[in-house]
């Protein structure tokens, strides 16, 4: 276990001085529970303070890099940023769910993939290097990590909607998705889907549950419609 922390200590630019908080951000409840540990020892109470230091990191950057909007989008932007599948984004660029100590039942039915656990181990992570690192650390990880290329994150987050209304304003043809693929045992599943106007592919996405699938399918059909109607406007 020490050489796969390193591994994630080089990842995310941060050497920890206190290697058990380290280690008691990456522990799940349910490795705690069948170790007969305290529930003190698991990630829960740092997810809770790191959840608080996202809020007032983020909404820092906001005010500062937003000045002209006002609050209701702020808060809407925000919202984007710290919700459960922006985070599992993100925790998806270091492979968090790959370091994280798990029950066996837990990661025997997909848990290191599922993103409210491993959006909150995200979370759990940026408490740990506040109280070993400090503010400075941890707002340097938050800006690296998660603070990192918020108009595409954003996009990832509303997709559905914008493809909506992107489609809407331009086509008579409504917009579908369409499940291509389903497989694998029900923990561990995955679903292709495409969006589709009419008959034409926009956009095709992979996720571990269908909705997760048909919103990189969204993504995508919206980068590639930006696209074809910036190469119109030439």
């Amino acid at each position: 276990m020490k050489s796969k922390l390193y591994k994630l200590e080089e990842k995310i630019q941060y050497q920890f001085k206190d290697k058990s908080l380290f280690s008691q951000a990456l522990t799940h409840s349910s490795y705690a529970n069948e170790h007969r540990w305290s529930k003190l020892r698991c990630n829960e109470r740092l997810e809770f303070l790191g959840d608080a230091v996202l809020e007032v990191v983020s909404s820092d950057f906001l005010f500062h890099n937003y000045a002209k909007s006002p609050e209701g989008d702020l808060t809407k932007i925000r919202a984007s940023i710290v919700c459960e599948s922006t985070l599992a984004y993100c925790a998806a660029d270091i492979d968090l769910g790959e370091y994280l100590l798990l029950g066996k039942g837990e990661d025997a039915t997909g848990g290191r993939h599922r993103s409210s656990i491993v959006s909150d181990a995200m979370e759990a992570l940026i408490g740990a290097i506040y109280l070993d690192g400090g503010f400075a650390n941890a707002k340097e990880f938050i800006h690296r990590f998660i603070l990192n290329d918020i108009e595409h994150k954003q996009l990832f987050y509303d997709s559905k909607t914008i493809l909506q209304e992107m489609v809407q304003s331009r086509y008579e043809t409504p917009l579908s998705y369409e499940l291509l693929r389903e497989e694998g045992p029900d923990h561990d599943k995955i679903f292709e889907v495409c969006a589709r106007i009419g008959g034409e592919e926009i956009g095709h996405g992979e996720g571990r549950t269908k909705k997760a699938a048909e919103q990189v399918a969204a993504y995508n059909g919206i980068l590639k419609l930006k696209s074809m109607w910036e190469k119109t406007c030439i």
